[in-house]
């Protein structure tokens, strides 16, 4: 048995994986959660993570440092939520993780406190989440994912409960080291990024200092689409952290196709605005013939 360690222990599990098995079966059910958990793998391994374990519909994971399992967090989120297959079958999957000491065992597993306040993590998240702990997200440098409180929680073995965060995985840190450089060059590539937005003979140029776009049914946004499946207040385009985002804010969600790919459905969520495509406000491009937005990202 090797000594107590400082490590990130990292838990992701599939949710609704009850409800899987109910309307798939159980041949199919398996394979699609062997299918997420190892596309978890890769993303596990990619940020110099290694695979503790897979137990039923869960994995574990460890990482030397804090700022690889948050990463590998986002992008393990981000990955179920742009991979067709896992979007069709509304796949998706919930995180907790803990930066703290941990001990290995001789065959590789590892417990501990570090362990029992990650899993506890993972209870607390919700579908499409990452919930992490304050200190965890505290002891982070540099740019970084943006966090909600969650407020405070109990974890079994401490005295006083724990300071929780949520973080905001949707907003793409792959190219942060990019962008940073950009920004410090001053060579003009992230403030000249430009999104045109096309509705109905309208164009619409967007710039990083740009205010938010917004789209919906109501006289008061700067797009109007008079449409009894269009919310009020229904979606934004806004430029965050370098990109493009589109955030739905709508009862019946909004539809993007990002170049030749199938539409995503996006509820109460964000998506980067990539290359070109086409955004519907409530209703699939199958139903939705004469409300198309196209866009294009320069």
């Amino acid at each position: 048995m090797s000594p107590s360690r400082p490590q990130t222990i990292l838990f992701a599990d599939v949710s609704g994986s009850t409800r899987l098995f109910e309307t798939k079966g159980d041949v199919e059910a398996r394979r699609l959660i062997a299918a997420v958990l190892d596309a978890l793998s890769q993303v596990c391994r990619q940020h110099g993570g290694r695979v503790i374990k897979t137990i039923g519909d869960e994995i574990m994971c460890t990482f030397p440092g804090a700022l690889n399992g948050i990463l590998a967090a986002c992008d393990m989120q981000r990955r179920m939520g742009r991979d067709i297959d896992f979007v069709r079958d509304s796949l998706a999957v919930r995180i907790g993780l803990h930066h703290g000491d941990a001990l290995e065992e001789d065959d590789g597993d590892v417990y501990g406190d570090a362990v029992n306040t990650a899993a506890r993590m993972g209870s607390l998240a919700k579908r499409e989440q990452v919930v992490t702990t304050a200190a965890t997200y505290d002891s982070l440098t540099g740019k970084v994912p943006e966090a909600r409180s969650l407020g405070k929680a109990r974890v079994s073995g401490k005295l006083l409960p724990i300071e929780i965060v949520d973080l905001v995985w949707q907003e793409d840190t792959s190219g942060m080291t990019m962008v940073q450089s950009a920004i410090r060059s001053g060579d003009g590539g992230v403030q000249g990024a430009v999104l045109r937005l096309r509705h109905r003979g309208q164009l619409v140029e967007l710039g990083p200092d740009s205010q938010p776009f917004s789209m919906g049914r109501e006289p008061g946004n700067h797009l109007v689409i008079e449409a009894d499946w269009v919310s009020r207040s229904h979606a934004m385009v806004e430029y965050k952290r370098g990109h493009f985002m589109v955030a739905d804010r709508s009862t019946n969600g909004t539809y993007v196709r990002i170049g030749e790919d199938e539409e995503l459905k996006v509820h109460r969520d964000e998506l980067h605005l990539r290359k070109s495509g086409t955004i519907s406000l409530g209703q699939s491009f199958g139903v939705n013939t004469g409300d198309i937005i196209h866009f294009e990202a320069l």
